[in-house]
Formats: C-alpha cells, sequence, structure tokens
C-alpha cells in the first residue's frame, strides 16, 4: 500500500503532464476556449478509457489505480520510459512487462474458406475489430475497405465515424452496442495493448453514445443472429450472421452473412454479388 503523500504526488504529476499536453499532440480536435494550457481532465478521462469521477480522484490523490489503469493513463498521457517507471512508483505499483499483441494477418485457412464465398459477404475480423481480409460482397454490402487506409480500416471505427453505417443498419444501436461489447472484452483479455486504448479513447471522444456505453457495466455479446439493411442499390436484406474463429489464432474470426432460401433477401443478395 502507498502513502498518501505519493499519492498526493501521484495526483500532482497527472495535473503536470496533463498541462504539458495539447490537443493535437494526442489526436483530438482544438476547439479553442481553454481557460487553461493542456488537456482537460475528462479528455485524459476519455483517452484512459476511464471514468472523469475516478480520473479526478486520482489528481486529488485520493485513490490508488490499478496497474492496468496505470498504464492506461501512461499510453494517453504520451509518457516515456521514464516518466512510466515514475508513474507506476509513485501509485506503488509494479508494472507489468507484458508482450504487447502484434500486428495480425489472416490466417491462410480462413482466407481460403473466405475466397470459396461467391455469393455471402464475409469478412475476416482480428482481435480489435481490425479488417483483416474480407471478399468482394463483403465490400458491395458494406462499404469498399480498399479506399479506407490500412491503419484505419477497423469495424469500430468505420461503424460510429462513417455517416452511411447509421442508415445501412436498420437498428444501428443494437449493432453499434454489440461492438462495444465486443471491444470490452478483448480489452478485458489484452488490457495493456496501446493500440486498443488509443482506439477506444479515440472513438470516445468522437461519439457520445461510444463513450456512455463503454462505460457500461454489462452489454450482452452475441456470436450470431440476424441484421437488417437498407442497401442503396438492392434496398432491403434481412440476413443472418455467424462467426467461424481461427482455430491456430483465437483471436481471429470469420464472419459470414447468408440469406434464407426463397426469401427476397435471398434474391437480393445474389443480385449484389453478380453487381
Amino acid at each position: 500500500m502507498t502513502s498518501d503523500a505519493h499519492l498526493n504526488e501521484l495526483g500532482e504529476f497527472l495535473k503536470v503532464r496533463r498541462a504539458e499536453l495539447s490537443p493535437r499532440t494526442v489526436g483530438l480536435p482544438d476547439t479553442g476556449g481553454r481557460r487553461v494550457p493542456g488537456l482537460r481532465r475528462e479528455e485524459v478521462a476519455l483517452l484512459a478509457a476511464i471514468s472523469s469521477d475516478y480520473y479526478t480522484r486520482l489528481e486529488q490523490g485520493r485513490i490508488q489505480p490499478s496497474a492496468t489503469v496505470l498504464a492506461s493513463l501512461a499510453h494517453a498521457l504520451h509518457l516515456d520510459d521514464h516518466q512510466r517507471d515514475h508513474l507506476f512508483e509513485l501509485a506503488g505499483r509494479r508494472m507489468a512487462r507484458q508482450r504487447v499483441p502484434g500486428t495480425q494477418k489472416a490466417q491462410p485457412q480462413l482466407l481460403r474458406l473466405l475466397d470459396d464465398l461467391t455469393v455471402s459477404p464475409g469478412v475476416v475480423i482480428g482481435r480489435r475489430m481490425d479488417i483483416l481480409a474480407w471478399n468482394p460482397v463483403a465490400a458491395a454490402l458494406l462499404t469498399d475497405f480498399a479506399k479506407v487506409p490500412e491503419d484505419q480500416r477497423n469495424c469500430a471505427r468505420i461503424l460510429f465515424t462513417d455517416p452511411s453505417m447509421r442508415t445501412l443498419y436498420a437498428d444501428w444501436r443494437a449493432v453499434a452496442r454489440g461492438c462495444v461489447a465486443h471491444l470490452r472484452m478483448t480489452a478485458a483479455k489484452h488490457p495493456d495493448d496501446p493500440r486498443l486504448t488509443s482506439l477506444v479513447g479515440e472513438l470516445s471522444i468522437q461519439d457520445k453514445d461510444f463513450g456512455q456505453w463503454w462505460g457500461s457495466r454489462y452489454m450482452p455479446l452475441h456470436k450470431l443472429g440476424a441484421k437488417r439493411f437498407h442497401h442503396p442499390v438492392v434496398g432491403e436484406l434481412v440476413l443472418d450472421w455467424d462467426t467461424f474463429t481461427g482455430s491456430a489464432d483465437p483471436d481471429q474470426e470469420l464472419v459470414v452473412w447468408t440469406a434464407e432460401p426463397g426469401t427476397a433477401s435471398y434474391d437480393r443478395l445474389r443480385a449484389l454479388a453478380s453487381v
């Protein structure tokens, strides 16, 4: 257990570092109107994926943060190795030297399955919901992923930042909440993944619904179901979806959408595939 004096020093350290950063440094829009330089408390909290009240108590020296929270704060505040070590020392925590998950590539087995899907849309999703591969029908159904920069090619980012998604999905809010639930599950498995922390912070700043849902205690996670689309070319589609986990890499999933034969959606999906 660390002392109150160290917790007070921790709070002062956070204040000083927060004042040294500009919104542009951490990738946030600078809307002006700031009475003091640096980031606001709520901005740091969002970037670190914690509540504003929790972060405020940290700066006040009232609570001792966990190692996971400290790792998120270190990334949000752009601390170098020395500053990160000092942060953990002030909090009385040992810094876990965990291996940060690297860049994923779609597994060959999943790619072969994907190539065999000529009518059904399919995408290979990575641990952070990065889009690792897709087939032409998925691009026709959802969006042209090839036109999205590779470092931005992420299901959650596209879902929350591309306005067309809110009209494409008939129940966008349900789909978006499921997306947040998926990210929360991933964050529990990889709490020290800086790219995931950065993604959560970015989306929390850009979309108030994301920030609110991220702070919710419980959200169900589904691996299959049905989705209704309002497609601009072929009209309404009701598609079943399912996921298949890669055996070589359990953090990869092949997501496939299908339509029941004999339905209007089946005919429209085949028409979309022909386009």
